[in-house]
């Protein structure tokens, strides 16, 4: 995804902002950062802000004019949060990210952010395929440059990694133990279902669906064998504290 994607500053005031912008980048795998004409670059806020990205910082290019930033750019996006007076194809970071992500090693892709203060100009914006709105509250909408930059990447990081072959492990990471098996599943429901008969809590003449719906419960969690065998310890506990069961006499049969 790095190398297709380039986040282009427009006329940045504050370095501050461009380090936090870099250090946004760095974060979601990005590295191409191209500045047009910032008022100061570079600058030790800028380094300070950076923390650990000032490598992008020290590769980004820095240009005179938009043209120029965007001249081998076969897509464009500009961000803006305000509306315009000819409207103007409008996707949100989501968006964005499902169109662009899938152009890796096909097309060279532009986000534009503009200046602290008021944004992209009309003729700038007049310049991208789509507008870029991050959906914030209308009572407070201005995001800081950093903060916008890294919304919309790590948008398209997720839709990067959605690009990537579905070896992803059920949890998001390897786990621990191996999962239990049937037979220790259906041990496990017999043991549960015998305690709660003991217990009281399950009528065996009228069980409505209450098995049914312990059983959807506790296999929706996909337990592991280590998790089965503690519930089952836990029934077994259960089962110590009841007191024994009558020992009927022949005379009671």
């Amino acid at each position: 995804m790095s190398d297709h994607i380039r986040i282009v500053l427009v006329n940045t005031t504050h370095p501050g902002n461009i380090g936090g912008v870099a250090r946004a980048m760095k974060n979601m795998g990005l590295s191409d950062l191209c500045l047009v004409s910032p008022k100061v670059f570079p600058h030790r806020d800028a380094d300070a802000r950076a923390s650990g990205a000032t490598d992008l910082l020290e590769s980004a290019m820095v240009v005179d004019s938009l043209d120029e930033a965007i001249a081998d750019c076969e897509l464009v996006f500009g961000t803006s949060a305000r509306e315009r007076h000819i409207p103007w194809p409008l996707v949100d970071p989501r968006e964005l990210a499902a169109i662009a992500a899938p152009l890796q090693g096909k097309a060279k892709v532009a986000i534009l952010f503009g200046r602290e203060d008021r944004g992209l100009t009309n003729e700038e914006l007049q310049r991208c395929h789509h507008h870029v709105h991050i959906p914030a509250v209308d009572s407070f909408s201005s995001l800081n440059i950093a903060a916008a930059v890294q919304v919309i990447t790590y948008e398209l990081r997720m839709a990067a990694l959605a690009e990537e072959p579905m070896n992803k492990p059920q949890w998001g990471t390897n786990w621990d133990i191996d999962l239990a098996e049937q037979r220790e599943l259906e041990l496990m429901f017999e043991h549960l279902e015998r305690t709660l008969v003991k217990i009281d809590f399950l009528d065996p003449d009228n069980p409505r669906q209450l098995m049914p719906r312990l059983r959807r419960l506790l296999q929706r969690a996909v337990p592991d064998k280590i998790e089965v065998n503690v519930l089952r310890g836990i029934l077994t506990a259960v089962e110590r504290q009841l007191p024994p069961a009558p020992v009927k006499d022949d005379d009671d049969v």
